[in-house]
């Protein structure tokens, strides 16, 4: 055991985390045993598929007009202001009068 602080006493690597080969002598921290290794294991947790955030596609997504307050289905920018409009979130088409309408109003009000 080692008396210097940074040094966790117990854990040693025993081999390349790439190859599993040996590691070469002198620093006691080394991972790979060189840098082909240290490359190929980088390119392996970058070939890992990463989670993407769940979102609505736009053709489903309700836009309020933050100039006019119009909200639009599907349509990111106002046509009679010419502003972009903020997202409110997934939504469609009310049944009864075909305004758009959200799904967070809907579970607002009930």
């Amino acid at each position: 055991m080692s008396d210097h602080p940074l040094v966790t006493a117990g854990v040693t690597a025993t081999g390349c985390q790439a190859c599993g080969g040996p590691l070469p002598d002198g620093r006691s921290d080394r991972r790979f045993c060189s840098a082909a290794c240290r490359q190929a294991a980088h390119r392996r947790r970058r070939a890992q598929p990463r989670p993407t955030p769940a979102r609505t596609p736009p053709a489903q997504t309700i836009y309020e007009c933050p100039a006019c307050g119009e909200r639009r289905l599907g349509e990111q920018r106002c046509d009679d202001c010419g502003v972009f409009s903020r997202r409110i979130g997934p939504g469609g088409p009310c049944p009864h009068c075909e305004e758009p309408v959200a799904l967070a109003d809907l579970i607002a009000s009930g």
